[in-house]
């Protein structure tokens, strides 16, 4: 069988990094990337000792320059493959009781920058490689602080970040069909993690689970699909 390589960015801690261990437990050839290079390498060099088989990449996905070189990167040493794109870099940067009314539209800016523009660019520059193996599986971090049926207030910039998250989940579905390469989205719930906060009720293994679920789906499994514990919910 064909060893799949995976792409997880924002993964030298919280849900990346378990997303990064849990792939590798099944086989997958891992490229764990994080903005900071050195707290990447430690973190790579931690899987390692438990015996993962990855590679680490610096990778900025507010950068266009950082996505264009890491794509080069696996042109040149990974002959263009990649099958899984877990799109995990996430920033949650509202001001403590932030409201829609009273917030800052630069907060919106740089947290859409991270958390939808980021995404939007790696697919961009994956894709292409995907489509011409027919195969991909394209995982979006998303959360249910996006879910328009159960919208509330709160984190305004964050929560805005995650429905369009969502949104870019189904266009993307929508224009791969018939190519194997399956897009979807999910929330992982609230995880102690440092966003997360130690208060959370669930660990970090239980929140990448359904991200892993997502990167090893089969051929004909869903697409345009947001999930929570391996299961469809609503957007």
């Amino acid at each position: 069988m064909t060893t799949r390589i995976a792409v997880v960015t924002g993964a030298n801690r919280g849900i990346g990094f378990e997303i990064c261990r849990q792939l590798a437990k099944q086989g997958v050839h891992v490229i764990l990337t994080s903005r900071d290079e050195a707290k990447g390498q430690l973190a790579a060099a931690r899987l390692r000792k438990e015996g993962a088989t990855l590679n680490y990449h610096q990778l900025d996905v507010t950068d266009v320059e950082s996505i264009r070189r890491f794509a080069l990167h696996l042109e040149e040493d990974f002959d263009g493959i990649v099958d899984i794109l877990v799109n995990n870099a996430g920033i949650m940067i509202d001001p403590k009781g932030s409201r829609a009314l009273d917030s800052s539209v630069q907060i919106y800016r740089d947290t859409l920058e991270t958390n939808v523009y980021g995404p939007l660019l790696m697919c961009q520059a994956l894709v292409p490689m995907m489509r011409k193996r027919n195969y991909g599986r394209i995982v979006n971090l998303a959360s249910r602080l996006g879910q328009l049926s159960d919208m509330g207030t709160g984190t305004p910039a964050y929560r805005v970040s995650k429905t369009a998250l969502n949104v870019l989940t189904r266009m993307l579905a929508q224009e791969l069909q018939g190519t194997n390469i399956l897009v979807n989205s999910l929330c992982p719930g609230w995880v102690k993690t440092d966003m997360g906060g130690p208060g959370a009720s669930r660990t970090v293994e239980e929140g990448a689970d359904t991200a892993v679920f997502l990167a090893t789906l089969p051929d004909g499994g869903p697409s345009g699909q947001f999930f929570r514990d391996r299961q469809p919910i609503p957007w």
